[in-house]
């Protein structure tokens, strides 16, 4: 049976940042992914550049996989009238497939075991985790920290409060060639969801959509309802016009949930999307990940190094989560209903149009500042 300082449950974006950070600092780490990389992933693929500073700590340049540089916004109601404005920070198009193998092989570089294996369990007692594997086998270790996304198996095993609840959201995701502006991210509403497009490396377009299920499940394919719903708005109808497809056909995830979750359950600290995910309208899911990863990192290291017990980790976790994320997962959540409401995001518009300043507040409320060491 096997003894390990740190095991983290997840491998994507959150898990492997935390074992960058705590194998750069001497930690026996192991994570646990079900799947091989590289792998492609639902997801936004916008990060902003608050995390820029985190990541040269980090050593990750991630200019190494020559990602879109992203300076502007542009948002659009369902009907198509559009509103432009500079983001304060700006940030980078990466795709998951480029950016998860890259820090995977930077992870085990630095000295970090990566099993591929499914988790089944992960036990608590005695001041000690076991965390048991789909083929059986056990492992132990002083932290868990879990990254295993929005939703999984394990969340169900745990009885996480979130889990039983139903949600009415399908997100998918596909890349395409075709032409789109390298410096631009949009966000473009259409009846019953919300469409994020924008460049990663090598020109590739990420096209990423949250869809209300009731409307989605009236068409008999994503084909019928990207022509039928979404390109009822003139700027995804332009984008879809222009483009073809690189994926034999698109990712789809069912049952995403944007109710709270605890940052902390069964004495696991929980980062990136397995703490709380924020709606895709706010833009930067993945910079919350990595930023969630570095406080759980640094308080591990303190955990680790006796200068904490237990019980102050957990507390000034969740303390931490809660003053960093608290109020950018409910920003989202209050801007979602409203933009769902076609006569009211047009008003909304309008007021932004008037008043642009009040939509760079908005951006500022849902992104956070530069992440630096502590």
């Amino acid at each position: 049976m096997e003894s390990r300082d740190v095991i983290i449950i997840g491998g994507g974006l959150a898990g492997l940042t935390a074992a960058l950070h705590l194998s750069k600092s001497g930690i026996n780490v192991t994570v646990f992914e079900k799947n091989a990389y590289p792998k492609h992933k639902v997801c936004g693929e916008y990060i902003s550049n608050e995390v820029v500073p985190y990541f040269n700590w980090l050593n990750i340049n991630l200019n190494e996989l020559h990602p879109a540089h992203i300076t502007t916004l542009n948002f659009s109601t369902a009907n198509g009238k559009t509103l432009k404005a500079t983001l304060p920070l700006g940030g980078f198009g990466v795709s998951r497939y480029a950016l998860d193998d890259y820090l995977y092989k930077k992870a085990v570089a630095n000295g970090t075991k990566v099993i591929q294996q499914a988790v089944d369990a992960i036990a608590f007692a005695d001041d000690t985790f076991t965390v048991t594997t789909a083929d059986g086998s056990q492992f132990h270790s002083k932290l868990v920290l879990g990254a295993f996304g929005k939703r999984s198996s394990i969340d169900v095993t745990m009885k996480r409060t979130f889990i039983k609840q139903k949600s009415p959201w399908l997100a998918v995701k596909s890349h395409y060639k075709g032409t789109f502006p390298d410096d631009v991210v949009g966000l473009h509403n259409f009846k019953g969801g919300y469409c994020g497009v924008s460049k990663v490396e090598d020109g590739i377009i990420n096209v990423c959509y949250l869809a209300d299920y009731e409307t989605f499940k009236n068409y008999k394919n994503i084909g019928d309802y990207q022509e039928e719903v979404l390109a009822a708005n003139p700027n995804l109808k332009a984008i879809f016009s222009n483009a073809t497809m690189v994926f034999d056909k698109p990712l789809t995830i069912s049952q995403i949930s944007f109710e709270s979750k605890a940052a902390v359950e069964n004495h696991i600290l929980m980062i990136g999307d397995t703490a709380g995910l924020i709606h895709p309208l706010c833009g930067n899911g993945m910079a919350m990940a990595i930023h969630s990863a570095k406080l759980a990192s640094e308080l591990t290291l303190k955990y680790l190094n006796n200068q904490i017990p237990r019980e102050a980790l957990e507390k000034q976790y969740i303390k931490e989560w809660n003053h960093h994320f608290k109020n950018r997962l409910r920003m989202g959540r209050m801007l979602a209903p409203l933009l769902q409401k076609p006569k009211l995001a047009t008003v909304m518009l309008r007021i932004l149009t008037t008043f642009p300043m009040l939509l760079t507040a908005i951006i500022n409320k849902t992104h956070g500042k530069p992440i630096t060491l502590n």
